[in-house]
């Protein structure tokens, strides 16, 4: 079992398999629009530019379990994403990330990335990598910016 045998739902409303992202690297966040750490779509947009051609992709996963910090509905939060950060990357349908509700791919990411204490996610913009060959290798905490992801993920594209 790994990333690739999940699907998930685009913000556009289709359903996509994580197949897609064979042979790059991962780095799947869950975020939303109204935290404190809104502005790392900024550091992961840039990410993301600088690095696509190598084989970089960041899937952004909005989670309203945090606060309700991400209330908006998908049509919100995709002009949101645009509008103020410019986000190319792929966006996805709102999402549960913790609880019996939690999307699939984050109960994997979860169970092969524990946090410091314990598999649940504390917060809003908790980063996943996960390689080539579809494995988790590494979790970030929400306070961690992408800029300081940065040397790892050239590590390993």
């Amino acid at each position: 079992m790994n990333f690739y045998n999940f699907k998930a739902t685009k913000i556009d409303g289709t359903e996509i398999s994580m197949e897609e992202f064979t042979g790059k690297t991962v780095i799947a966040v869950n975020t939303a629009s109204k935290c404190g750490f809104t502005p790392q779509y900024e550091g992961l947009e840039s990410l993301y530019n600088q690095y696509k051609d190598k084989g970089l992709v960041i899937l952004g996963f909005p989670c309203n379990q945090f606060g309700k910090q991400e209330a908006g509905s998908e049509a919100e939060i995709s002009e949101f994403c645009q509008v103020n950060y410019g986000v190319s990357f792929p966006m996805f349908s709102k999402v549960e990330v913790n609880g019996s509700n939690a999307h699939p791919i984050f109960k994997f990411l979860k169970s092969k990335k524990g946090g410091l204490f314990g598999s649940s996610i504390k917060w809003n913009f908790t980063k996943f990598v996960v390689d080539k060959n579809g494995n988790p290798v590494k979790r970030y905490a929400p306070t961690t910016t992408p800029e300081k992801m940065e040397a790892f993920i050239k590590s390993i594209l």
